[in-house]
């Protein structure tokens, strides 16, 4: 038994020397991550750049008092569709009545002294010839007559007013549209001179949007235009789009109509307006609103997924597969979300391959697996959904 213990001892410590070479030895490396990529493939796509904006009738008009009275009336229903010439308010029509009867018989009066001016011109007349009549008397005569025929034509033009004025006292819309509430009620006192504003109509179809871009970027897509890089239409060809406050897609498309000519010096920004069809009445004034602006078609453009694309505060980038399949970072600058796609401007060309999947896996300088490779090709032209350019 004493021999025996030794014996196991020695095994025991040949064994643990053993494993501690064993142990020494380094693991293998772990096979490269396996990713999947997407080659760049340029194809036409859609500019579309998206800008803020505010909707607007097309035509308002403010109704006001013409006339000094009393209100007797309203003879619309508030916030109903009216036709031009409709009566809207009725105003106490009794004083420009009167105003109106007195100035016809002015007229009359008028009418009757020139009748007679004239037949005194008429008979003297032929005793001017027989010196019966002073030439001074005949040419007193023959300008009271004139005098008379031009009180005349100014008793005429007070009727005229009067009418005009009596006219007015109907009120009536100036163009068909919405009309707004009511300013002024029944009993109220409305002023001719003070412009009393009664209310407000708007045509709501079809219906303007304003909005505005910076000068500096449009100077860079006049550039891209002049160089090739983007074609677009003319002026009133260029579709638009609109995004409601909800966040959903406004059904009907618009397109531009208008491009202002100067730069606003405040803002730096130039105006821009579109018209869109709204039958429904489901765009309003004063509605904010984000508009997406088709500007043209970039022939080489280039798009991959949402989820290629790393945003930081530092910037955007995606990661490639370069030689010998090693990852690397490549900062890129963006531009629309479409379709699920980032619009690609500038860091990438035509053949790269783009991580899609496996980007948590993959590391800067490390080799990884390409599994499934796919194409990364540009939307097509007017494909929806935006962000700005």
């Amino acid at each position: 038994m004493k021999r025996l213990v030794p014996t196991l001892r020695a095994g025991s410590i040949g064994l643990a020397a053993a494993l501690a070479a064993c142990g020494s030895q380094p693991p293998p490396a772990p096979p490269p991550p396996e990713v999947d990529v997407v080659s760049i493939q340029p194809q036409p796509i859609a500019n579309v750049v998206e800008l803020p904006g505010r909707v607007q009738a097309v035509r308002t008009a403010e109704v006001r008092a013409r006339v000094d009275g009393i209100v007797e009336r309203r003879l619309y229903e508030e916030g109903s569709d009216v036709r031009a010439g409709a009566a809207l308010f009725r105003i106490d029509p009794r004083p420009l009545a009167a105003t109106y009867n007195a100035a016809r018989a002015a007229l009359a009066r008028a009418e009757a002294t020139a009748t007679n001016a004239q037949q005194v011109v008429a008979r003297y007349t032929p005793l001017v010839s027989q010196q019966a009549v002073s030439k001074q008397e005949y040419d007193a005569a023959v300008a009271t007559s004139r005098q008379s025929q031009a009180d005349v034509a100014q008793a005429r033009a007070q009727v005229d007013s009067a009418r005009l004025n009596l006219d007015y006292a109907s009120v009536t819309a100036s163009i068909s549209g919405r009309v707004g509430r009511a300013e002024v009620t029944e009993g109220a006192l409305v002023s001719a001179s003070q412009a009393t504003l009664m209310t407000r109509i708007e045509q709501l179809d079809p219906i303007y949007v304003n909005f505005s871009q910076s000068n500096s970027e449009l100077m860079d897509l006049r550039r891209d235009i002049a160089s090739g890089r983007i074609r677009i239409p003319a002026l009133d060809r260029v579709q638009v789009s609109l995004v409601l406050e909800d966040g959903s897609v406004y059904g009907l498309v618009g397109h531009l109509n208008f491009l202002d000519m100067s730069v606003d010096e405040t803002t730096g920004s130039v105006s821009l307006r579109a018209e869109f069809p709204n039958p429904q009445r489901t765009l309003l004034p004063g509605q904010f609103v984000r508009a997406r602006i088709q500007v043209g078609v970039s022939p080489q453009g280039v798009a991959v997924p949402q989820r290629a694309v790393m945003v930081t505060p530092q910037g955007s980038s995606v990661m490639v597969v370069g030689k010998g399949n090693v990852a690397e970072v490549r900062p890129v600058k963006l531009g629309g979300l479409q379709g699920g796609k980032w619009v690609i401007l500038e860091g990438l060309k035509a053949g790269e391959r783009v991580i899609t999947d496996g980007l948590i896996k993959a590391k800067a300088g490390q080799p990884v697996s390409i599994g499934k490779p796919g194409a990364a090709s540009g939307a097509k032209p007017g494909s929806p959904g935006a962000a700005p350019r």
